[in-house]
């Protein structure tokens, strides 16, 4: 570009120097003149976001809606250094030909990790094992606590479903993979080395469920009171997805009676109020939505979304590139 772009930072100012720490922040300064105060309100924005080329968004942005692109009329690229773009990009972004990136691939390799984490612990049934431990029991070696050929059914082959599979299917534990996905043919599914099923019947032949759908209308409560009473005695639900996808009052009263374990990250409500009966099932771990980027792991959405920057600038393809027809199974 004959001129140099103008950037500005839409994001928390706490998160700031976490998703972009001192070198990728000069890589940025290199790369555009950006604005030196983040942005969470466009009222606050004046002249920088009249004169915007590119907006470097994420968590805490402001939504970026008709009357902030009435605001921003040289608004080329919006580069979102986080996940989903969902939050806070509305359709008229694409509509006006504004190009849309997202560092979800940066964030999916953690939660890859960790939910491959989870249904190792849940395939050994290691909540009920620690809760033994803890009154002096130990397990024998003929219970069922190894992860050894357990069947373990995904839900979604989402960009996290996907990775969650291939580690899957890796794993010398020999786990029994399936997968329920209506947009997933046969054929993908023998490639993904996975046997494609029902979402009933993945619930009746699963020990392990892990959800990766996107939280969409026809997806809310997509683990719901039936499907969980499909499940076998000691049968676990593992949720890094979304907490709208399963009925939480219904997953309760199962964990409650002792059939299920459950490990989410996720809940509707989250969080969840004080005092609810998930907090005090020893059979249920509950985690605070980190399974994505934490800590100095964010700064991997900053390196992504500079990258992203850096092509746009050299006019290359965007690698993390969102369209507009994205929006309806995107997380």
């Amino acid at each position: 570009m004959a001129e140099r772009p103008k950037l500005v930072l839409a994001m928390r100012p706490d998160i700031l120097d976490l998703v972009l720490p001192a070198p990728l922040r000069a890589r940025l300064d290199a790369l555009a003149d950006v604005h030196p105060a983040p942005v969470t309100d466009w009222d606050d924005a004046g002249a920088a976001l009249a004169a915007a080329d590119v907006l470097f968004t994420g968590w805490g942005s402001p939504v970026l809606d008709t009357a902030a692109l009435e605001r921003a009329p040289r608004l080329a690229a919006v580069i979102h250094a986080a996940g989903s773009v969902k939050g806070h990009v509305r359709p008229e972004v694409w509509q006006r030909g504004v190009a849309v990136s997202s560092a979800a691939d940066a964030n999916a390799a953690p939660v890859i990790e960790f939910t491959l984490a989870t249904v190792w612990l849940a395939a050994r049934r290691t909540l009920g094992a620690a809760a033994g431990y803890t009154g002096g029991q130990l397990p024998g070696h003929q219970e069922r606590t190894g992860a050894d050929g357990a069947t373990v059914g995904v839900i979604g082959a989402s960009r996290i479903g996907r990775g969650v599979i291939a580690r899957l299917t890796a794993s010398p534990a020999g786990f029994r993979v399936l997968l329920a996905d209506p947009y997933v043919p046969a054929a993908e599914a023998d490639r993904l080395g996975v046997e494609l099923v029902g979402p009933d019947e993945l619930f009746r032949r699963s020990d392990v469920v892990t959800v990766h759908a996107p939280d969409l209308p026809e997806t809310h409560h997509l683990v719901d009171a039936r499907r969980l009473a499909l499940l076998r005695d000691g049968a676990a639900v593992v949720n890094t997805a979304r907490g709208r996808l399963v009925d939480t009052e219904a997953l309760t009263r199962e964990c409650a009676a002792g059939r299920l374990d459950a490990y989410l990250d996720v809940t509707e409500p989250e969080p969840l109020p004080a005092g609810h009966p998930l907090h005090l099932l020893p059979n249920v771990l509950l985690t605070p939505h980190i399974a994505g980027c934490q800590g100095t792991e964010v700064r991997r959405l900053g390196a992504y979304a500079v990258d992203e920057v850096e092509r746009w600038v050299r006019g290359e393809p965007l690698l993390g590139a969102v369209l507009a027809d994205d929006l309806a199974r995107i997380a």
